[in-house]
C-alpha cells in the first residue's frame, strides 16, 4: 500500500497538470477547511482500548491552536495534555459531554464532515455566547439547517486507515421564499481489513435538519446517528512486536476455521435529536434555547475463561522471557534448561502467524469437553454495555448592551441515565454457565451465598444475550446557571465570567451481589455536589500589531459519575473523600500580526487539587478483579506554546509551532481498593508524586511550508514528538507493596520505579489539493498521506502492567518471577505511512 500511496502522489501531480485551470479560490479553502475535520477513527480516539481522545480546538486569532489538533492528531495530541473532559462541547448551545465521563465521544458525529465544519470555537479565555469556556476550551457545534453551505455534494474517498472506502452525500437547500430550510446527509464507512489486521470497519452515518423561519422566530430541528461496527487493536509488549516483526501487532483477534475472527468487537450507536427556538427579540436581544436527547448504545466483547488458562496469545506464560532471566541477575533463571525453553517458546511463536493468534477452534474443542463432563464453559465472549439516555434543556440571553459590549445570560438542566450490564455474547459451543462468582471460589465455599452475582435469581443458568455479572443504572441530574460579560474600553479589552451549580448522583442496583448483599440491591443514597467558579480574562491593544493578555480563573468541579462509586459493579458505596475538584486556571500571552508574520507566544500554569481517578483490572496475582480509588491528589499542567505564520510570498507560507509542557501529580495520593474475591476494603498510599499524563507528547513541534495558488494547495509539514508517558500503575507504587520488597533507603523514603515511557520522534506528513470549477458546479481532488518516511517507532499511549515481578509466599516472604512485569508495559504505535486520497464534487 506504501508503494500504490506514492504513485498515487506522483501520478496525481501529472494527471491534473492537464485539467482546465479555471479555479474558485473561495471553494478551495472550503475544500481544505473540511480536510481540517477530517480525522480517522484512531486520531478521533473511538478505540476505548487506547488512551484518551484526542482533543479538537481552533482559533482563528490564534497561530499555534488553529494547527495543533489537526497537525498533531496521529499522536492523539491533547491540548496542554488536559484530560478531554475539560474541553467542553456544545451543539446549538446545548451541552453534549457525557455526563457520566465527562468527556465527549466524537464517533456520535462521525462521518458528518460536512455538518461539523460549521463550529465556533473558544480557547481558555476566549468568550463566548454558549457558557463559561473549559479550562481546555470550548466549541459549540451550529446544526441549524439555514446556516450551512447550499447545494448538493457528492465525495468518494480511500485510504488505508482504520477504514478504506468512504462515501458521502450532502444536500443543503438554503432558505427558500417560504422561509424553510432542509438539510441531509449519508455517510457510509467501511473496511474488510482496517490499517491493523483483524480489524473492520462498518458504519452509517445519517442526518436529517429542517429550519423555519417565522417573523423574527427560527425553529430548527436536526437528528442524527452513527451506527458503527469495528473491529479493535490491542496493545501488546516490545517483546511482542520483536518476536512478530510488526508494530502493529494485534493480539485479540485469530483464526476459526480459516476465516479471521477478532474478540474485541465494538458495536455504538448514538440516535440525538434536538430542537432550537431563536427569538430575535429586538436588535440589540437575542434568546436561544435548545432541547437535546440522545440514546447512546455502546458494547464491547471480550473473549474470557472460567476454570482453564488464559487464551490470549500475548499471555505472559508462553512468552520467551518468563523462561529465561532476560534482564539479568537472577542466577537460577538462566540455566541451560532455561535457556533452551526460551529458543523452544521462540520459535513456536515466530514460526506461525497462527501461533501469535487467538486459535478459535482449540476454544471451542475445550467446551465440548467441558459439555461431556456437564461442566461451565471453560471460554466465552462476553458483551459489556454501557447505554445512556440523556436529555437537556438549554436557554441562553445574549444582550449587546452598546456596539462595544455584550452581555450573555443562560441556564442548563440535563438529566441522565446510565445502563451498565454484561451480557453472554457467544459460548463458543458451551451448554451451560451459571451466574457465580468463580473468581471467588477458594476464598468461600461453592456453597456460600457470598459467589453469589445475584442472590435474587442463586445459581441462574446464563445463555447468549442472558445478563450475568453485574447490572445496575447511574442516575445523574445536572444543573447550572452561568453569565458572561465582555466590553472594550479603547486598547483595553475584557471578559468575565461566573457560573454556579449542581450535581446529583446515585445507584441503582438490580443484582444483589453475595459479597454485599445489603449493600448492591436497589437504590444508593444521593451524593449531591454544589459548584461553581468564575473567569476574567483582559488584553490590551498596544499599536503596531502588538497584543498582552492575560487570564485568571477559579472553579469548583463536581466529581464525575464514572469516578464517584468505589465498585459500581457490586456495591452502592461511594468513594471516600469525594469532594469537588478545585481548579486554578491562568495564562499569559502575546500575540504580534502584521501583513507577513502572524505570532502567538503562551505561557500557561493550572493546578487542580482534589482530584479523584478510578481504576478496575484484572490483578492476575490473586485472580481477582481490583477496584481502586485514588483520592487527595493534586496536578499541576504548565507550559509554553509557540505558534508562528509567515507569509515568504504571496503564494507561500512557513508555519513553526511547539509547544513544551508539563504534566504531573504533585501529590501523592489516598488509595481505597477492593478485590472482588474478598469483599473488603483495604487502605493505602499511593507514592505517585511526579508521575506524568499519560498518552499525549509533553514536547510537540512542527515546521511546515503551504503553497496556494491558482487552485493549488500543497501543505508539507515536519512534526516531532517526545516525552510520551505510559499510563502508571498505582499497585507498582502502594506503600505496603513498596515496603515487601524492601524499596526504601536508609532515611525510609520510598524508592519508587520510573514511570514507563514511550519512545518519540520525527513524523513527515503531506497534503495536496485541487480545485476546479466546472461550468456546472466544481470538483475538488485532495490526498493526504501521513508518516511519509514510515516511523512506526513513535509510541502513541499504553500502560503498565499492573502485576509484581514477585509472589508472595505463605510465610509472607516474596519470590522473584522470571518475567518482569515492570520492565514489559503495553504499548501502541502510529500507523505507518497512510493516506486518504478524496474526490468532492458540488453543484
Amino acid at each position: 500500500m506504501q508503494k500504490h500511496l506514492q504513485l498515487t502522489v506522483i501520478a496525481l501531480c501529472c494527471s491534473t497538470a492537464t485539467i482546465a485551470q479555471n479555479v474558485n479560490p473561495q471553494q478551495q479553502g472550503k475544500s481544505l477547511e473540511e480536510n481540517a475535520f477530517t480525522f480517522t477513527e484512531a486520531q478521533l480516539g473511538e478505540d476505548d482500548n487506547m488512551s484518551q481522545n484526542v482533543t479538537i480546538l481552533n482559533s482563528a486569532t490564534n497561530a499555534y491552536a488553529s494547527e495543533v489538533g489537526f497537525l498533531f492528531s496521529p499522536v492523539r495530541f491533547r491540548y496542554r495534555a488536559l484530560n478531554q473532559k475539560y474541553n467542553e462541547i456544545y451543539i446549538n448551545g446545548a451541552p453534549v459531554n457525557d455526563i457520566e465521563r465527562g468527556q465527549f465521544s466524537y464517533s456520535a458525529v462521525g462521518g458528518l464532515n460536512q455538518m461539523t465544519r460549521n463550529v465556533d470555537f473558544s480557547l481558555p479565555f476566549e468568550g463566548n455566547s454558549y457558557g463559561m469556556t473549559g479550562m481546555a476550551g470550548s466549541n459549540n457545534y451550529n446544526f441549524r439547517s439555514g446556516s450551512m453551505a447550499t447545494g448538493h455534494r457528492f465525495s468518494l474517498a480511500g485510504a488505508n486507515r482504520n477504514y478504506t472506502v468512504r462515501g458521502m452525500y450532502t444536500y443543503n437547500s438554503g432558505f427558500n421564499a417560504k422561509g424553510w430550510a432542509v438539510t441531509g446527509n449519508l455517510t457510509y464507512r467501511w473496511a474488510d481489513r482496517g490499517y491493523v489486521e483483524g480489524t473492520f470497519y462498518n458504519a452509517l452515518s445519517y442526518f436529517f435538519g429542517v429550519q423555519k423561519l417565522l417573523g423574527n422566530h427560527s425553529f430548527s430541528f436536526a437528528t442524527w446517528g452513527n451506527p458503527t461496527e469495528r473491529a479493535t487493536q490491542g496493545a501488546a509488549t516490545d517483546e511482542s512486536f520483536w518476536i512478530a516483526q510488526d508494530y502493529q501487532y494485534n493480539p485479540y483477534w485469530g483464526y476459526q476455521n480459516g476465516k479471521k475472527r477478532n474478540s474485541r468487537i465494538v458495536t455504538d450507536y448514538a440516535p440525538s435529536a434536538l430542537l432550537t427556538w431563536d427569538w430575535d427579540i429586538d436588535n440589540q436581544s437575542k434568546l436561544t434555547t435548545t432541547l437535546l436527547g440522545k440514546y447512546s448504545n455502546y458494547k464491547s466483547t471480550k473473549l474470557n475463561y472460567n476454570n482453564a488458562d488464559n487464551p490470549q496469545p500475548d499471555y505472559y506464560k508462553v512468552l520467551p522471557s518468563n523462561f529465561y532471566d532476560v534482564w539479568g541477575g537472577i542466577s537460577r533463571f538462566k540455566t541451560a534448561q532455561a535457556l533452551a525453553d526460551w529458543n523452544m517458546a521462540y520459535d513456536w511463536l515466530s514460526s506461525s502467524k497462527a501461533h501469535r493468534q487467538v486459535d478459535w477452534d482449540r476454544l471451542y474443542e475445550a467446551n465440548r469437553g467441558a459439555n461431556q463432563q456437564g461442566a461451565d464453559a471453560m471460554y466465552y465472549v462476553q458483551a459489556r454495555h454501557n447505554n445512556n439516555l440523556y436529555l437537556t434543556l438549554a436557554s441562553t440571553l445574549t444582550k449587546n448592551l452598546t456596539d462595544k459590549s455584550t452581555w450573555n445570560l443562560g441556564f442548563t438542566i440535563a438529566g441522565n441515565k446510565g445502563f451498565h450490564y454484561q451480557t453472554m455474547e457467544d459460548m463458543l459451543g458451551a451448554t451451560s454457565f451459571h451466574n457465580v462468582n468463580n473468581y471467588a471460589i477458594g476464598t468461600f465455599s461453592r456453597y456460600s451465598d457470598a459467589v453469589q452475582y445475584d442472590l435474587n435469581r442463586p445459581n441462574a443458568l446464563v445463555g447468549n444475550g442472558d445478563k450475568f455479572g453485574y447490572d445496575y443504572n447511574i442516575n445523574v441530574v445536572r444543573a447550572n446557571v452561568w453569565s458572561n460579560y465582555a466590553e472594550t474600553r479603547g486598547i483595553f479589552h475584557y471578559n468575565i465570567a461566573a457560573k454556579v451549580g449542581y450535581d446529583a448522583m446515585n445507584r441503582d442496583g438490580k443484582m444483589r451481589n453475595g459479597l454485599f448483599i445489603n449493600n448492591s440491591y436497589g437504590k444508593s443514597k444521593t451524593a449531591r455536589f454544589l459548584s461553581g467558579g468564575g473567569k476574567f480574562a483582559g488584553s490590551i491593544d498596544v499599536g503596531h500589531g502588538n497584543v498582552l493578555s492575560l487570564g485568571l480563573g477559579y472553579e469548583a468541579k463536581s466529581p464525575n459519575a464514572n469516578v464517584a462509586f468505589q465498585a459500581p459493579e457490586m456495591n452502592n458505596d461511594f468513594v471516600q473523600n469525594l469532594k469537588n475538584e478545585l481548579v486554578f486556571s491562568s495564562e499569559l500571552s502575546y500575540q504580534l500580526s502584521t501583513p507577513w508574520l502572524h505570532a502567538n507566544l503562551s505561557g500557561y500554569y493550572n493546578r487542580v487539587t482534589n482530584a479523584t481517578e478510578w481504576t478496575c483490572f484484572y490483578f492476575d496475582d490473586i485472580n481477582s478483579f481490583s477496584y481502586n480509588a485514588l483520592t487527595k491528589l493534586k496536578k499541576a499542567y504548565y507550559g509554553v506554546e509557540l505558534g508562528m505564520k509567515f507569509k515568504l510570498t504571496s503564494y507561500l507560507d512557513l508555519k513553526a509551532l511547539g509547544t513544551v509542557s508539563e504534566a504531573k501529580n504533585t501529590s501523592n495520593a489516598h488509595v481505597r481498593y477492593l478485590n472482588s474475591t474478598q469483599g473488603n476494603y483495604k487502605d493505602d498510599e499511593a507514592i505517585v508524586k511526579g508521575m506524568r499524563e499519560n498518552g499525549t507528547p509533553l514536547t510537540a513541534a512542527s515546521i511546515g511550508l503551504s503553497f496556494h495558488q491558482q487552485g493549488w494547495f500543497i501543505d508539507l509539514n515536519g512534526n516531532y514528538y517526545d516525552r510520551i508517558y505510559l499510563s502508571y500503575s498505582p499497585y507498582y507504587r502502594y506503600a505496603t507493596s513498596l515496603k515487601n520488597i524492601g524499596a526504601t533507603d536508609s532515611n525510609g523514603n520510598y524508592i519508587v520505579s520510573p514511570q514507563d515511557k514511550g519512545k518519540g520522534g520525527f513524523m513527515l506528513d503531506a497534503s495536496i489539493g485541487k480545485s476546479i470549477r466546472l461550468r456546472k458546479g466544481a470538483l475538488a481532488i485532495n490526498l493526504m498521506v501521513t508518516n511519509l518516511l514510515n516511523n512506526q517507532k513513535i509510541v502513541t499511549g499504553g500502560y503498565e502492567q499492573s502485576r509484581s515481578d514477585y509472589s508472595i509466599k505463605e510465610d509472607g516472604t516474596t519470590s522473584d518471577r522470571t518475567y518482569r512485569f515492570s520492565k514489559n508495559p503495553k504499548k501502541y504505535h502510529v500507523y505507518g505511512m497512510n493516506g486518504m486520497l478524496q474526490v468532492a464534487y458540488r453543484f
